[in-house]
């Protein structure tokens, strides 16, 4: 389902537009950091669903480009039976970043998808999108050529989220193997928050206008379908149409309306305003896989692009700043077995492994494995403060606050440090650098969190006992 922001600069404190946003999904999660690679001129991806989908369909393969940039990403491994890895966006070294969030098609089109559907499903457009464009609207542009030469795989109808610090795009595909799709662009003074995502009137007589772009056939099929007619002089709604016609839905409505009421106020919206947006509690439970923070902006060099990133949903963990420079992920924030699907039928032991079959061996090196799961450690915090919410979530979002509040006085200086060092010919030692703070500072994040459970484990057990009733506690959710 999954849950995007987009604030456009003119609101903003410090004039720079913010995409951020978190998966929603229940496995697995980690952070990647993928290099620019070079592919032969034959190389080929797989892409779409297996027939054990949700919604059936059939592997293919797709040419791949002759060079994919280079990425910070969260994969994760199950929604819907579509096949692992899984991704939905995250930051590229141009400056695009990309979020993904469910999209539902009206009926009538979900129940018209073929059952051997083929193509890029959701997961595989973020991918590609971060992989290969250079500004958004590139990236709208590429979805709709990859759908209109290859198809689309869909569990339903979905959306993305393409950002530059320029503008953002929601794209929305939609079921029914008709090759729908739409995007319409926001700017510098857009507020838009997408779950699900959602498009309104979309003005079909103009074509060619600068805010839309659509598939070929978008206005004819809703005419041979008889679902709009042109005659009748009403606005073409997407949400109506095609979609649920729902529009904005109760908590979309609610951070939409509550981030323009801080754009309103003198000192406009920071990042701090973007954190909470993530964190707040009637938004962000445990569905929540991670937590991601956007400041779109063109930095002097590549390796200074960042987002700032929480393991789970910020409401038990803090968000800390990754950069594209950054070499490697600490071995606690990458793959483990914790949620992992598959991970249970499997051994980090090869007895059971023959030539012909492995599947009996862990997808999770032995090495990862004898490390902590920063996943696990955050959920665990996580599931403390849900028990006790009132007490606890008070005194945890405070000292998370206080982290990030440290982190960011300690930004300018980290980026004026990795700067020097680029600017006097040493970009590898600016690398290191970067790579030394957000590992550093994931770690003690993570140590934080470790601490913080253990003390609020003792409270439990000493005032309360822990709660072994099957219906969960926490606090309320919009959704």
């Amino acid at each position: 389902m999954s849950y995007g922001l987009y604030v456009g600069k003119n609101h903003t404190a410090d004039g720079i537009a913010y995409l951020a946003g978190y998966g929603d999904e229940p496995s697995s999660h980690w952070l990647e950091i993928m290099p620019r690679r070079t592919h032969d001129s034959d190389a080929t991806i797989t892409v779409g669903v297996t027939p054990q989908a949700a919604m059936p369909g059939v592997m293919t393969q797709i040419p791949q480009a002759a060079e994919t940039a280079q990425h910070i990403r969260v994969s994760y491994t199950f929604y819907l039976g579509v096949p692992a890895p899984l991704t939905n966006g995250g930051l590229n070294e141009h400056g695009v970043a990309v979020r993904d969030i469910w999209s539902p098609s009206r009926q009538e089109l979900v129940d018209m998808t073929r059952t051997d559907q083929s193509g890029p499903n959701y997961s595989d457009l973020a991918r590609i999108v971060i992989e290969r464009a250079t500004t958004a609207r590139e990236g709208v542009e590429l979805i709709g050529a990859l759908i209109a030469e290859h198809g689309y795989s869909t569990y339903g109808g979905n959306s993305h989220i393409i950002a530059d610090p320029d503008e953002a795009w929601i794209v929305i595909e939609y079921a029914g193997s008709q090759g729908l799709w739409c995007a319409e662009r926001v700017g510098a003074d857009d507020i838009r928050a997408s779950r699900p995502g959602y498009i309104g009137d979309v003005p079909v007589d103009t074509p060619g206008h600068p805010d839309f772009l659509y598939a070929p056939n978008y206005l004819s099929f809703a005419v041979d379908q008889g679902w709009y007619d042109p005659a009748a002089g009403k606005p073409f709604n997407a949400s109506h149409i095609y979609g649920d016609d729902k529009m904005q839905w109760e908590g979309v409505a609610w951070i939409e309306d509550e981030m323009r009421k801080r754009a309103a106020r003198p000192e406009k919206i920071g990042i701090t305003d973007m954190m909470w947006a993530i964190r707040t509690e009637r938004l962000t439970g445990d569905t929540a896989g991670y937590g991601q923070i956007v400041p779109l902006h063109h930095p002097d060099h590549t390796a200074l692009r960042h987002l700032w990133h929480t393991q789970i949903g910020s409401i038990a963990a803090p968000f800390v700043p990754v950069f594209m420079g950054v070499r490697e992920v600490p071995e606690e924030f990458r793959q483990h077995r914790y949620l992992t699907t598959g991970e249970d039928a499997r051994f980090i032991d090869l007895r059971h492994a023959t030539e012909r079959d492995t599947s009996s061996v862990s997808e999770v090196s032995q090495g990862v494995e004898s490390t902590r799961s920063a996943t696990a450690v955050f959920k665990r915090l996580l599931y403390l403060i849900c028990q006790h919410h009132e007490t606890y979530l008070p005194e945890v979002t405070e000292i998370w606050q206080a982290v990030e509040q440290r982190l960011l006085k300690a930004m300018p200086g980290v980026l004026a440090t990795a700067q020097t060092l680029i600017d006097a010919g040493k970009p590898d030692l600016a690398d290191d650098y970067l790579t030394y703070y957000s590992t550093t500072e994931l770690r003690a994040a993570l140590d934080l969190a470790e601490t913080l459970a253990a003390g609020l484990e003792a409270r439990a057990r000493a005032l309360h006992g822990i709660n072994s009733a099957m219906t969960p506690r926490g606090p309320k959710q919009v959704w």
